[in-house]
C-alpha cells in the first residue's frame, strides 16, 4: 500500500509540474491568449485561495502566523521576487518552445551559486564550481542549435531562471532565524496574496482590457474557462505535490525527480507541439542535465 501511495504521489508530481508547463504554453502560444501577466495573476489567486483552504480548513500543515512587521516585509519582498520569476517564465513561453525553455531553466544551479557567493560570500568547493561549466556550456550549445531561437524570449527566460535562484538564496537569508522560519506551504499562503496585489495593477497597466478580453473569450468558448481554471488549480498543486513528495519520501527524491522532469517535459512537449528540434540543441541540453546531476552530487559530497 505504501509503495502504491509513493508511486501515486510521484505520478501526481510529474502530472502537475509538466501539466502546468504544457497548459501555459498551449494557452499563451497555440490558443492565442497572449496575456502572461494575467495568467500569472490567475495562478496566484488560485494559490492564495487553495493555500488558505488547505491550511485553515484541511489542516494539511499547522498554521503559522506572521510575528512582526519586519517578517511581513521580508515575506512581501520574497513574494514579489517569486511573482517576477513566474511572470517572466510565462512571458518566455510565449516566444520559446518548452524544450528550449527547460534547457535554460536547468541552469538554475549556476545562478544559485553566483547569488549565494555575492550575497552571503558562501563558497562551495572547487569541484562544485567545475560542475557548473557543463551546465552553462550545454545551454550555449543548445542556443546555437535552437531552430526556434528568439532573443527576447531567451533574455526573459534567463531572467526567470535568475529570479528563481535569487528567491532561493534570499529566502535562506531572510527567514534564517528560528523564530522567522516558515513552512513552505505557509510561506506560499502569505506570498501569493502579495503577488496578487502586485499583479492586478501591473496586468491592467501592461495588458489593457485583459479582463474584458477574458470574459469575451469565455463567452465564445466555454472550454477556455475550463483550461484557465484547471491551469490555475494546477499551479497550486505543483507546490502541494512538492511538499507531499518531500514529506513522504525525501528532499533527495524531489531533487532526482527534478533532474528528470526537464527531460520528460521536453520529450512530451515535442510530441504534443511538434516544435522543430536539432541534434545540436538536444546534445547541448543533455550536457546541461549531466552538469546539473554532477553539481547536485558534488554539493552532497563536499559539504
Amino acid at each position: 500500500m505504501g509503495r502504491l501511495f509513493t508511486i501515486g504521489l510521484i505520478t501526481a508530481w510529474y502530472s502537475s509540474n509538466i501539466g502546468v508547463l504544457l497548459l501555459n504554453k498551449y494557452l499563451l502560444s497555440n490558443y492565442g491568449f497572449k496575456y502572461p501577466i494575467f495568467l500569472t495573476l490567475c495562478h496566484m489567486m488560485s494559490c492564495s485561495l487553495l493555500s488558505y483552504i488547505a491550511i485553515s480548513w484541511l489542516k494539511v500543515v499547522p498554521l503559522q502566523t506572521i510575528r512582526s512587521k519586519v517578517q511581513f516585509f521580508k515575506i512581501s519582498s520574497l513574494g514579489i521576487i517569486f511573482c517576477l520569476s513566474v511572470v517572466t517564465g510565462n512571458v518566455s513561453l510565449k516566444y520559446l518552445p518548452v524544450s528550449f525553455n527547460q534547457a535554460i531553466g536547468a541552469t538554475t544551479p549556476f545562478f544559485t551559486a553566483v547569488f549565494a557567493y555575492l550575497m552571503t560570500l558562501k563558497r562551495e568547493s572547487w569541484v562544485t564550481y567545475v560542475t557548473l561549466i557543463p551546465v552553462v556550456t550545454g545551454v550555449v550549445i543548445a542556443s546555437g542549435g535552437e531552430p526556434s531561437f528568439h532573443l527576447f524570449g531567451f533574455i526573459v527566460c534567463i531572467g526567470a531562471t535568475a529570479a528563481r535562484a535569487l528567491k532561493t538564496v534570499f529566502q535562506g537569508i531572510l527567514l534564517s532565524s528560528e523564530g522567522e522560519k516558515l513552512h513552505s506551504m505557509n510561506l506560499l499562503m502569505y506570498m501569493a496574496p502579495v503577488a496578487v496585489a502586485f499583479l492586478i495593477p501591473t496586468a491592467i497597466f501592461m495588458e489593457g482590457d485583459v479582463v474584458g478580453i477574458t470574459i469575451a473569450l469565455a463567452r465564445d468558448d466555454m472550454k477556455f474557462i475550463l483550461y484557465l481554471t484547471f491551469n490555475s488549480a494546477l499551479a497550486y498543486f505543483v507546490n502541494l505535490a512538492n511538499f507531499l513528495v518531500t514529506k513522504h519520501t525525501s528532499a533527495l527524491t524531489l531533487q532526482v525527480l527534478g533532474n528528470a522532469k526537464g527531460a520528460v517535459a521536453v520529450v512530451i512537449s515535442i510530441l504534443i507541439f511538434r516544435n522543430p528540434v536539432s541534434v545540436t540543441g538536444m546534445f547541448g541540453y543533455s550536457i546541461t542535465v549531466i552538469g546539473v546531476i554532477l553539481y547536485n552530487e558534488a554539493k552532497k559530497r563536499y559539504k
